[in-house]
């Protein structure tokens, strides 16, 4: 993606470039240490037998922590618990599959609306980076290190999405760690455990392989991330670094992997109106083709594309694109909003951070028999 207005995470990632170290292209991945890794990034206590307790009894951490509780609380309050409720509330038949492309490392915002898929397949232009290895970490380096983390999630809590250009320019320097880190802390903080994770690659068939098998020429690589609730229920991640316009999705086996996965739901914010782009359109029509339920913003399919298989349910106000993407605004979507919009949201997505926001529910009728 090219787009320049997400989710600012340059200080994120230079905090915690540092207390990531990186090991071989795969490396076995205990589930209860990288859990322990996770926390500490998020500010939670790690495991009584954690070896990160020393730093987490350190007045560093104490400071982190603190931090991470009061501005998470807020999070909470103004929009991550509205968002639980808005999806409770409209999408009553979750898939088990749910499709999150152009999603960046934004499990947050997945798992808020879509807390009952049990997998959830991610892509974005960023690497996934290395597994997180905080073994090196000292009492010393944390101070520094949980700074910079502090530093850049205030701005999470301005906006619901990432600002691709800054974090494409910060994940390509050799010692940062990628988006693993970052769907860390918003798997701690969403209340998961970490049970597995595993480095891979796609064929050009759209089969998985480990990320160190050789011989494999990949267009797509990313990471399997194996997370469990308090209720023991596990939830697994795909995330891939890959280029979803035609031409990339045809030579990387993207496509064909999705294609495994058959029905789900799909979810599409802030996603730079690509899918309005006829350059996009084999990811367009998987979507459409294997969607029950959509939830979008206007970034997402235009609605012209949504024909009467569909019932839409309009929710919030739709204004117009911001003037970046003036190209995209959609008469017919400003109408639909006009006469059906459901009222307010309660919270704030997409773009118009702080200001009037959409979403547009699309649920397909199911099949004649």
């Amino acid at each position: 993606m090219t787009m320049t207005f997400r989710f600012p995470v340059r200080s994120f990632l230079a905090g915690i470039a540092l207390i990531t170290a990186l090991p071989g292209a795969l490396m076995a991945a205990d589930g209860q240490a990288q859990t322990d890794i996770a926390r500490v990034l998020a500010g939670i206590q790690p495991s009584e037998n954690s070896p990160l307790q020393a730093v987490a009894k350190d007045a560093a951490f104490k400071k982190h922590q603190s931090f991470m509780d009061s501005s998470w609380k807020q999070l909470e309050d103004k929009q991550l618990s509205k968002v639980r409720g808005w999806s409770s509330d409209n999408v009553k038949q979750q898939e088990p599959t749910l499709y999150y492309l152009f999603s960046g490392p934004d499990y947050l915002y997945a798992n808020a609306f879509f807390p009952k898929a049990k997998t959830i397949i991610m892509a974005g232009l960023e690497p996934s980076g290395p597994i997180p290895d905080l073994s090196d970490l000292t009492v010393r380096t944390a101070n520094s290190e949980l700074n910079g983390t502090r530093a850049a999630l205030g701005s999470l809590l301005k906006h619901s999405y990432f600002i691709t250009s800054e974090m494409g320019h910060q994940l390509s320097r050799r010692k940062l760690s990628g988006t693993l880190p970052i769907i860390y802390v918003f798997a701690a903080r969403s209340g998961k455990d970490i049970k597995d994770v595993s480095l891979i690659v796609l064929d050009r068939e759209g089969k998985l392989h480990a990320a160190d098998e050789p011989g494999i020429d990949s267009a797509a690589k990313g990471a399997k991330i194996v997370l469990a609730g308090a209720d023991g229920e596990e939830q697994t991640i795909y995330y891939f670094k890959t280029d979803l316009s035609n031409k990339g999705v045809q030579a990387s086996g993207f496509i064909k992997f999705l294609n495994g996965y058959g029905q789900g739901d799909a979810f599409i914010k802030s996603a730079s109106y690509l899918l309005h782009n006829p350059g996009f359109s084999d990811v367009r029509d998987f979507l459409l083709k294997h969607s029950a339920a959509l939830v979008q913003d206007d970034t997402g399919i235009p609605v012209k594309y949504l024909d009467a298989n569909w019932q839409l349910q309009p929710f919030g106000t739709y204004l117009a694109p911001i003037a970046q993407f003036r190209h995209a605004q959609q008469p017919k979507l400003v109408d639909l909003f006009k006469k059906e919009s459901k009222g307010p949201l309660g919270f704030t997505v997409g773009y118009r951070w702080g200001k009037p926001s959409n979403l547009l529910l699309a649920v397909k009728a199911p099949p004649r028999s």
